[in-house]
């Protein structure tokens, strides 16, 4: 794989989790003739155009129809090839929910299922192509993991952790270009494994996906003003990482979870679901995400600015809930 340095993740962010997911794709496949590309008709959007062209025998495209390509890259999976299917994470998430209840889940056929622009990404696209849900309805598929890369360095990871992984994946890709820069070096990549990018602290931010590089720079700010906060990179929603949130629970008297999704379902239910399976005593748990309806559209940076969900309206977020 590509080197991980400052200069690559600037340079990624720079392009867009769509692009550097087919850039990365890419890069796998010159070593890996197995792995297979599949796209709905976005092969371009998928950042999959390269890999088209250098690749014609590893690339399908079924057309706009995500419920044949999830049971096609499930019949491939069974084959026994590496099959990353990729489409706008609403349309992977429900139009084609029940192929991927029954093939990916009740099957347990191994496809990557690649959810392209979820949360807010797809701006001027309105809610139609918003993946605000797409968590809480993945979750509810047995033997699913969830992962939700916190930068393009990560995507870069994931990637390579999926190849000849045995088990179906929700890949979660947010986020536009230039978004926040997370890892400049390398650092070990498990799927099931939280990273801690601070110690544990009594006040802690959980997030993933793009968020997490938000709540870096909400750490930064409150930092300044005095308030030392942990951040710590849930990359895989699915399952939860026990171990970082038994962590948690040791060192925190107070838990923001943090998410481009709806407050219903996704990274903060299901923080909220392992606490108390647990049984355990925990600290206190806030979500903040997107509230329970359908958003204004808009400007990617505005409606994250209008949601409270880049680093100035996280660090207002906690600073208000804090003094509650």
């Amino acid at each position: 794989m590509v080197e991980l340095s400052s200069r690559n993740a600037r340079t990624w962010s720079r392009i867009g989790p769509r692009a550097v997911y087919g850039q990365a794709l890419t890069a796998l496949a010159t070593e890996n003739e197995n792995i297979i590309a599949m796209s709905a008709d976005l092969g371009r959007s998928s950042g999959l155009d390269r890999f088209s062209k250098e690749y014609p025998d590893q690339f399908l495209n079924t057309g706009i129809a995500e419920q044949n390509m999830v049971g096609c890259a499930a019949g491939l999976a069974r084959m026994g090839f590496d099959v990353f299917a990729s489409t706008f994470a609403p349309f992977a998430s429900m139009r084609a929910s029940e192929q991927v209840r029954m093939n990916m889940g009740y099957m347990g056929e191994p496809v990557k299922l690649v959810a392209l622009g979820s949360g807010l990404a797809m701006a001027y696209l309105g809610n139609s192509h918003f993946g605000l849900e797409d968590v809480a309805v993945m979750r509810t598929v047995p033997g699913l993991t969830i992962i939700s890369p916190a930068d393009c360095s990560e995507i870069y990871k994931t990637l390579e952790a999926c190849v000849g992984f045995d088990q179906p994946v929700y890949i979660r890709l947010t986020g536009t270009p230039n978004a926040p820069v997370v890892y400049t070096e390398d650092y070990t990549f498990e799927i099931g494994k939280a990273v801690w990018l601070t110690p544990p602290c009594e006040v802690m931010l959980i997030s993933s996906g793009t968020t997490v590089g938000h709540c870096l720079l909400a750490a930064e700010k409150l930092k300044e003003a005095g308030l030392e906060v942990g951040v710590l990179n849930m990359h895989t929603i699915k399952p939860l990482d026990a171990v970082a949130l038994a962590d948690v629970a040791r060192h925190a008297s107070t838990v923001f979870v943090i998410e481009e999704h709806t407050t219903v379902g996704g990274l903060g239910s299901a923080i909220l679901d392992h606490y108390n399976a647990s049984g355990t005593p925990f600290p206190r748990i806030v979500t903040h995400g997107i509230p329970d309806r359908f958003v204004e559209t808009g400007d990617y940076a505005f409606m994250l600015k209008a949601a409270r969900l880049d680093g100035e309206g996280i660090a207002g977020f906690l600073q208000e809930k804090l003094l509650q």
